[in-house]
């Protein structure tokens, strides 16, 4: 009988601290946010390609748009968010040197610099740099395998930016 009362009491005591419901999020979205733009990123590297900083703008749009539930402002409302952005820095060097002198592996690091100003509910700016890479075989080409680089560094970057503006440290 004494083990009975004591299991009741445990599993009394276990269920009354058991989450009611448990959520998996990002982060926290301001509910006062409904509405973000993002300026087309410049580039100031001056080795990158033309293409590039367009092609991380449109996919920092999608990627906030899809994570976060906020709506890209196409001129009809008011920002609470505003995203503007450069890159800095874009790299290819050799990282695994072999012993005659031939890397086996190269590196491209892209580094961005981002701006993100907060209107709504108090005005704030936060600055995100983000410097990512992703290395491949020194064997390929890299105008064959650059679209593959660009989505894995661009996830990574675009992810500091999420990171920044979901928990503004």
């Amino acid at each position: 009988m004494m083990k009975l009362a004591l299991f009741f009491v445990s599993f009394l005591l276990l269920t009354s601290c058991w989450p009611t419901s448990v959520g998996f999020k990002d982060g926290s979205i301001d509910p006062s946010w409904k509405y973000f733009s993002v300026e087309t990123i410049k580039s100031e590297a001056a080795n990158a390609p033309l293409n590039y900083a367009p092609l991380l703008t449109e996919e920092l749009k999608d990627e906030i748009q899809n994570r976060t539930g906020l709506k890209l402002n196409t001129g009809n409302h008011e920002s609470q968010i505003n995203i503007t952005g450069n890159v800095i820095g874009y790299e290819i060097a050799p990282v695994a040197i072999q012993g005659n002198d031939n890397a086996s592996k190269n590196r491209l690091t892209i580094t961005a610099m981002f701006d993100i100003f907060i209107t709504s509910p108090e005005e704030d700016m936060m600055q995100v740099r983000a410097s990512r890479f992703a290395d491949y075989d020194a064997a390929q080409d890299l105008g064959s395998i650059e679209t593959n680089l660009y989505e894995e560094v661009n996830r990574q970057i675009i992810q500091d930016v999420i990171n920044e503006l979901l928990s503004n440290w």
